[in-house]
């Protein structure tokens, strides 16, 4: 998403007579009454460095409301960013290899529908893969193939600074997404729970400010359960 076309969503939205609103009052909506306006509410997933550079300038003149979820690891230079660092050398190579299931397999990645299926391919199944075993096979694939997944993972993210700027403005919401980002469905219920906590208590100190929502870093069927939903009610999020 460019800020070009943000913008042109937002001035769309307001056309089309949209109230835009923070989380809070998506909450205070869902259990009133409903008001002859629409609604919508923007969120930002992951806490990407871009969310200040690119599309915070375009919220800020239009003065709409806006949720960042945060995964805590990142900001502190400790998240894996996996998922950009498979990108990055699919998008490079002609050839990829790896083991899978204990046999090497390789991919031919030279034209760009051979880049999309083979990036699919292996974000579906990294995204199976429990927490270590994504990190060991995204780690191994980066030193194959000289990518710096540290380095990635920190320039894609907000850092501290960035966050305590976006937190002053009473325009901006600051949500968590965990620690770690992984996909809860790969832990164990007192791991998942772990990540929320955590990712809460951290923000909440760093923020110096109450953090009430929650997302779920991957929020496709396959990857969250309903346990988790009773998880974040007992954690004490809002939505």
């Amino acid at each position: 998403i460019t800020p070009q076309s943000l913008e042109r969503m937002i001035r769309a939205l307001k056309r089309w007579k949209f109230d835009l609103v923070s989380m809070d009052e998506v909450c205070r909506r869902a259990v009133t009454l409903p008001t002859a306006n629409r609604f919508a509410s923007l969120t930002f997933d992951i806490g990407c460095k871009d969310v200040v550079t690119s599309a915070y300038p375009v919220l800020s003149k239009h003065g709409v409301p806006f949720t960042v979820y945060l995964p805590t690891a990142f900001p502190d230079g400790l998240g894996e960013a996996w998922w950009l660092a498979l990108e990055e050398m699919v998008g490079r190579e002609s050839r990829i290899s790896l083991i899978i299931d204990r046999k090497e397999r390789r991919f031919s990645t030279g034209s760009l529908l051979e880049k999309a299926q083979t990036y699919e391919f292996l974000a579906s199944w990294m995204r199976a893969l429990p927490p270590p075993d994504l990190s060991f096979a995204i780690n191994d694939l980066c030193m194959r193939y000289s990518v710096d997944l540290k380095a990635l993972s920190r320039e894609l993210s907000l850092d501290w600074d960035d966050l305590a700027r976006l937190a002053a403005d009473p325009l901006v919401t600051i949500g968590n997404a965990t620690v770690n980002y992984p996909v809860l469905a790969n832990l164990k219920a007192a791991d998942a729970q772990r990540e929320m906590a955590m990712g809460r208590a951290v923000a909440e100190a760093a923020l110096r400010r109450d953090v009430k929502h929650f997302a779920f870093p991957f929020g496709d069927r396959q990857s969250w359960r309903r346990e988790h939903v009773v998880m974040a009610q007992e954690a004490g999020f809002s939505s």
